[in-house]
Formats: C-alpha cells, structure tokens, sequence
C-alpha cells in the first residue's frame, strides 16, 4: 500500500470516529459505506474489463483492472464528499476515479463504446438481483424454522448479514437506476451520444465535461424528486425479495 493510500485510509477513519463521537453517523450508516466503496469499485472496474474484452487495454495498462480501494480512490468523491455528508447528516454518496477508457482502440468504438457504458449499471442490477436472492432465501430459511402459525405472529430482528445483504440490493439498484439517468457523465447518457450525429459529438463532449457538479447539485438539493423515483424501485425489489 503507498503513503498515499495509507493517508487517505488514516483521513477517512478519523472522519469516521468523529463523525460516531458527534453521533452524526449510526451503525446502519457504517454498514451502508461498507457496501457502497465495493459496489463503485465492481461498477468502476466492470467498464475497463468490457472495454479489454473489445481491444483497449488501456484500463489495464493503468492499473485499474483490481479490487483494490486504493487504486480507485478519488480525494473528492471517495473522501471529502462522503465525509462532508456525514457531517451535515444526509445520505453519504461518492464516486471513484473513472476507470479510463480510449475509444478509438474499441473494435467498433460508437456500438461498443455504449456497451462499455451500460456494463457499469448492469453490474450493479446483478448485484442487487444476488442479494437480493441471498436474503431471501435466508429470510425463507428462518421463517420455516419457526412454523407456519407462528411466522405471521413474530418479527424476526434483522441480523448484521440481513442489513448487509438489504444495503447491497438496494445501494447497487439505486446505482444502477441513478446511473442509467441519461445527463453526462452518467452511463445512461451514452444511449443519447450514440444517436447524435458524429459532427455534434465534439459540442457534446465539451459539455460533458462541466456537468458533473450538476450532477452532484441535482442529487443534493433535489432529494424529494429524486425520492419519488427511487422509492417505488426499492418498494418494489423489497417485495420481490423479502417474505
């Protein structure tokens, strides 16, 4: 692990353990940021590996084709700004360093370069659907154990294994959703530059790049609209899922 690593784990620790002493953060909190970092990860690293399997290495010549936090972290999004919402008692949200990814090396760069997009949303509904098959079966499990009469009778308290896996369904749909939304930079947005004409990409591209922070604005203070369309979707799964 570099001193950079070390540095950024020491900051997010602290921040952790005085965010606890403000109690500002609850357990399910801490529970929630152990399955977002892996979830951005697996979401972040998805895209250069679907991107090697259609001819750029570039990912892998990088580095960035590994599990390790380290390797993905970004000052802002993986450290500042889930700190900062910590501390102001919101939902903690980030992001990673986006894997690179070079078009042009892609085999047929506008069709693949749209499937390289969408693989980072499409790792994050299987994860939500595996978890969402793993607490349901173990509900399922408990619930036989204690007898058909008495189930509709009890409440069974959920374990640290059932917050786990409900975080990992719901964070991973609600990933996959936000990222489907289609504004650039988000993944979704790739259905709408493969439509474009190839002489609008440039303007598209240019704007592109300054529409993250409205991303980011749009989450922060507009969280009403934003739950209007998120929670019928976690509603939903949750009926799937959970007996």
């Amino acid at each position: 692990m570099s001193y950079k690593g070390i540095g950024f784990t020491v900051l997010f620790v602290a921040i952790l353990f005085a965010a606890e002493l403000s109690h500002v953060i609850s357990p399910d909190s801490l529970v929630l940021l152990v399955v977002l970092v892996p979830s951005i990860i697996l979401h972040e690293v998805s895209h250069g590996f679907v991107a090697l399997l259609f001819g750029d290495e570039t990912a892998r010549r990088a580095g960035r084709l590994t599990l390790n936090p380290f390797a993905h972290i970004d000052p802002v999004g993986s450290v500042l700004l889930p700190a900062l919402l910590i501390f102001a008692g919101l939902t903690p949200i980030g992001y990673a360093k986006p894997v690179p990814v070079n078009v042009s090396r892609l085999r047929s760069p506008r069709n693949q370069s749209v499937l390289v997009s969408l693989a980072g949303p499409a790792v994050n509904f299987i994860l939500a659907v595996i978890a969402g098959l793993m607490l349901h079966f173990k509900l399922s499990h408990e619930l036989s154990q204690v007898g058909v009469y008495s189930a509709s009778q009890i409440t069974i308290d959920p374990s640290l294994v059932d917050r786990i896996l409900f975080y990992m369904g719901s964070i991973n749909l609600l990933l996959g959703v936000f990222n489907m939304i289609p504004i650039p930079p988000l993944d979704g947005s790739a259905l709408i530059e493969r439509l474009l004409p190839a002489g609008a990409l440039p303007g598209y591209f240019r704007l592109r790049g300054v529409m993250l922070p409205v991303v980011l604005l749009l989450f922060l203070f507009f969280p009403g609209a934003l739950a209007r369309v998120f929670t019928p979707i976690i509603d939903l799964w949750s009926r799937v899922f959970v007996p």
